[in-house]
C-alpha cells in the first residue's frame, strides 16, 4: 500500500502560499510586509501569526537596502545563522553569530548574563548599519537595547523574534516601543524562534515576487 500525496516541490510551495494567502488576514499590511509575513507563516504553520506581527513602517525597505549595500546579518543563535539561505543574499553578505567565541563564557560571567547576551559585546563596529536578527534569546534583545543606549551605532533594522515564557513578551514590547529610532519587526507574545526569524530574513533578502 502506498500513500497518495503531492510529490512535486514547486507545486507544494505554490499550494502552501495560496493557502496562506487565502486563510491569513493580510489585507491590512503593506505589500512588502505581507510578503515577509507569508514566509513567516509558512515557517510556523500558523496563519494567525499575522495578528501578532508588529513593525515600523520602513523596516523591510531599510533592511533590504542594507543587505543590498553589503551589510552583515548579526544573529544571536547559530540556528538563526544556519537558517539563512545564502543564495538569497544580494551581496554575499556575512552572516555572523559569535555565541561560540571562546571569549563569551568569561564575558557572560563578568556581565552576569547569558552567553547569548554577552556575545553581542563582540559585535563591535559591525553593529552600525547591520541587520540584527534575534530569534532565540530574550536576554539578547534586552541587552541589545541597553547596549545601544551607550553607543552612537545603529543597526539598519532589528528583527526581534525571540521565543519563550520568560522575557520574550517583554523584550519584544520594549523593542516595539523603543525611543532609539530603531526600525523593527516583531511577533508579539510568546511565539518566535529560529524558523520564523529565518523565514523573515530570507524574505527580506529577496525582492517581492
Amino acid at each position: 500500500m502506498t500513500h497518495d500525496y503531492i510529490k512535486d516541490g514547486a507545486e507544494i510551495y505554490r499550494r502552501s502560499f495560496a493557502t496562506i494567502r487565502r486563510e491569513a488576514r493580510l489585507d491590512h499590511l503593506p505589500e512588502d510586509v505581507a510578503y515577509v509575513a507569508v514566509r513567516m507563516i509558512h515557517a510556523s504553520g500558523q496563519v494567525d501569526l499575522v495578528d501578532d506581527i508588529a513593525y515600523s513602517p520602513s523596516v523591510i525597505q531599510r533592511a533590504r537596502a542594507a543587505l543590498q549595500a553589503g551589510a552583515p546579518i548579526l544573529c544571536d543563535a547559530q540556528m538563526v545563522a544556519s537558517g539563512v539561505t545564502r543564495k538569497r543574499l544580494p551581496a554575499d553578505n556575512e552572516v555572523i553569530c559569535l555565541l561560540n567565541d571562546p571569549r563569551v563564557p568569561d564575558l557572560a560571567r563578568q556581565l552576569g548574563t547569558t552567553r547569548s547576551a554577552a556575545a553581542l559585546e563582540l559585535w563591535g563596529d559591525r553593529l552600525d548599519g547591520a541587520v540584527v536578527a534575534i530569534g532565540n534569546a530574550p536576554t539578547a534583545l534586552f541587552h541589545l537595547l541597553d547596549l545601544l543606549r551607550h553607543t552612537e551605532a545603529r543597526p539598519a533594522a532589528v528583527v526581534g523574534i525571540p521565543v519563550g515564557f520568560i522575557g520574550a513578551v517583554e523584550s519584544k514590547e520594549a523593542l516595539a516601543a523603543n525611543d532609539l529610532g530603531l526600525d523593527y519587526l516583531v511577533v508579539h507574545g510568546r511565539r518566535g524562534g529560529s524558523a520564523i526569524t529565518c523565514g523573515a530574513l530570507n524574505a527580506i533578502a529577496s525582492e517581492v515576487e
